[in-house]
């Protein structure tokens, strides 16, 4: 059974909003046959830790799941947010199949936005990519949080 890319976004949306002081990112990670490894928001203020970005807490998760090593071949990866530099990299180590955003991240991203690490043909794996998946709702999520985080 396969996912539609826009519930998985919406899965992915489910679990930002647990971010609570954390900015609001959500991350889903499904197998080939569309089972749920994993899913984790952002956690960095929680974990006091700078990598617990969404994206990197869902893959260590699912790499977990699986139980037969780091890779996650024929996986996808459903983020909120366009990954930054460093999710992307990691789910290029991991060889995530596809990886599905919703809102893009003109800041940070690279996944197409400022940097496009998951396409670079020096790397020996690329994912196929989705972005805007949903985009205004994810972008709302964060719209919402920093004005309320803000002065």
């Amino acid at each position: 059974m396969s996912s539609s890319d826009e519930e998985l976004i919406r899965a992915a949306i489910r679990v930002a909003r647990e971010a609570g002081e954390d900015i609001p990112i959500g991350a889903v990670v499904i197998d080939r046959d569309g089972r749920e490894l994993a899913s984790a928001c952002n956690a960095r203020e929680r974990l006091g830790d700078p990598t617990a970005h969404a994206e990197i807490l869902a893959l260590r998760a699912a790499a977990a799941e699986l139980g037969d090593g780091w890779r996650l071949e024929g996986c996808t990866l459903a983020v909120t947010v366009e990954p930054c530099t460093m999710c992307a990299g990691a789910l290029v180590l991991a060889r995530v199949e596809r990886v599905v955003f919703g809102a893009w991240e003109p800041k940070t991203g690279a996944v197409g936005s400022l940097w496009d690490v998951v396409r670079d043909r020096r790397l020996n794996h690329r994912p196929e990519v989705r972005g805007g998946v949903l985009e205004a709702e994810c972008a709302a999520l964060m719209d919402d949080f920093f004005a309320a985080h803000r002065p």
